[in-house]
């Protein structure tokens, strides 16, 4: 654990009044916590039970659109220097890599699917990895489906195994390419296999362009903060806390846990009826504003329990939620805490990689659909731009207030900082429901952002840093993904 984060690194505000004596939250945390308990376990039970493929609205569209434009941009990447392509292998990973998720994706996919062009797709795959018994089984499987499949075992048998096709040009066969497949990754390569010949794959240029300019920027960072870190070696003994929050918070712990129990609840409640009025009133998962609606209901989820907080907790003490939390800038402040995001950025950055070569070298990989955000990448400006407002702005004001504000706040009160951190960032990357990457990426964001709120007093480095990291993700979506 890191050691800045010890009890008693930073003294309590004595400044700032203690709460009166007040008395248990009362009855009703009983029922609350029944049905916030009951909220928890239903979303357990369903993301345990569910497929996160068989939940999303056209699965053979949106995997079409994952592995051929990872599989692009891998194009691109062969045709980068040597340090380059070192570099991108580091950093995102081998050809190798993207064709084996691209594989098991797929083969999950063809078990719930009826559309045929997944079955194409995979036997496209199997053939590019050199799996020639699989491409073969899957052939003599075909031709007893008749159409569209007799056409499909025509092309596959000829491109992959050099099978005779009826005496068929080459000329014939990419037309019949154009018809069954739509322009992408899978149409080129087995038209270039069926031709014998590297077609030229336009794709793959631009996306590698977005490459280097995502990396350059990430670098920038990484050298920004490492500048930073070297002012603050000159300045050790300085440290701006004007308008910082009271750490510990001035609350005890039952009333902390029963605001956020009854705040929960409530939050549970509100979520499920918007939710079931989205889907009432905009119709199917389709819809191109109900996804939208939905993700800005499960971040205004969070609103009962804030405003509780500020009620019980706070107010008591004559705080409000700005002074509360520490999220005033002022002329004093306002370098050191941007200082501090940016060191978070970097960090998370670092962390990201790390842990993505660690799941490389162990073979675990997020599931694409973790990341997957249809809005972004078929979505109109609106739809875009309401999804950008809720995933950069409004999601890491809210989650840290509620995480780091709240649940840090009052974890700290009994565990102290460290432990605290450690339990609030596990809750955070719980409530997440992402896999083992991913829920290790988030929980060492949540420890990250806990320092900087213990370290500054303040939970604006840690809202930046968070509306910087989810920017990122979303732009690496529309930047590699949208079409």
């Amino acid at each position: 654990m890191l050691p800045m984060m010890r009890e008693g690194s930073i003294p309590p505000m004595d400044s700032v009044p203690q709460a009166a004596e007040r008395r248990h939250l009362g009855v009703l945390t009983v029922p609350a916590a029944a049905v916030l308990l009951t909220f928890v376990l239903l979303m357990t039970w369903l993301h345990l039970t569910g497929s996160p493929v068989g939940d999303m609205a056209e699965p053979e569209r949106a995997l079409a659109v994952v592995v051929g434009r990872s599989l692009d941009l891998d194009d691109g990447i062969d045709r980068a220097p040597a340090w380059e392509r070192r570099l991108y292998r580091w950093l995102v990973g081998r050809r190798a890599d993207d064709l084996a998720d691209a594989l098991r994706w797929y083969a999950e996919l063809e078990a719930l699917s009826l559309e045929p062009t997944v079955d194409l797709h995979l036997a496209i795959l199997e053939g590019e990895a050199g799996r020639r018994a699989d491409v073969r089984r899957r052939l003599d499987e075909w031709t007893r489906r008749g159409e569209p499949f007799e056409t499909f075992g025509r092309l596959v048998g000829r491109a992959y195994l050099a099978l005779a096709s009826d005496g068929a040009d080459v000329k014939d066969l990419v037309a019949e390419v154009d018809a069954v497949l739509e322009p992408g990754w899978f149409h080129d390569r087995l038209v270039a296999r069926l031709a014998r010949a590297d077609a030229p794959n336009p794709r793959a240029d631009v996306l590698l362009a977005r490459l280097r300019a995502l990396t350059a920027v990430e670098v920038t960072i990484l050298a920004a903060a490492l500048v930073t870190l070297a002012s603050w070696v000159g300045h050790r003994g300085e440290r701006a806390r004007s308008g910082a929050a009271p750490l510990p918070p001035p609350w005890r712990v039952h009333e902390g846990l029963g605001v956020l129990v009854r705040g929960g609840a409530l939050g549970a409640i509100l979520l499920v009826a918007l939710s079931q009025g989205a889907s009432a009133f905009l119709g199917g998962r389709a819809q191109p504003y109900q996804s939208v609606v939905v993700g800005a209901a499960t971040t205004l989820a969070f609103l009962p329990l804030i405003l509780m907080a500020r009620r019980r907790l706070l107010r008591p003490s004559g705080l409000g939620l700005v002074r509360g939390f520490g999220l005033a800038l002022t002329r004093a402040n306002t370098g050191r805490l941007l200082g501090v995001a940016l060191v978070l950025v970097a960090a998370g950055q670092l962390g990201d990689w790390t842990l993505g070569a660690m799941g490389r070298a162990f073979e675990i990989t997020s599931h694409w659909t973790e990341w997957f955000d249809r809005d972004l990448v078929w979505g109109v400006r609106p739809v875009v731009i309401g999804t950008l407002v809720d995933t950069v702005v409004l999601t890491p004001v809210f989650e840290e207030l509620v995480f780091r504000g709240l649940l840090f706040g009052t974890l700290r009160c009994r565990l102290g900082p460290a432990p605290a951190a450690v339990v609030s960032a596990g809750v955070f990357a719980l409530a997440h429901g992402y896999g083992v990457l991913g829920f290790a990426a988030v929980f060492w964001s949540g420890v990250l952002w806990a320092w900087a709120y213990e370290q500054t007093g303040s939970l604006v480095p840690a809202v930046t840093a968070h509306a910087v990291d989810n920017l990122s993700a979303s732009l690496s979506v529309i930047l590699v993904l949208r079409v």
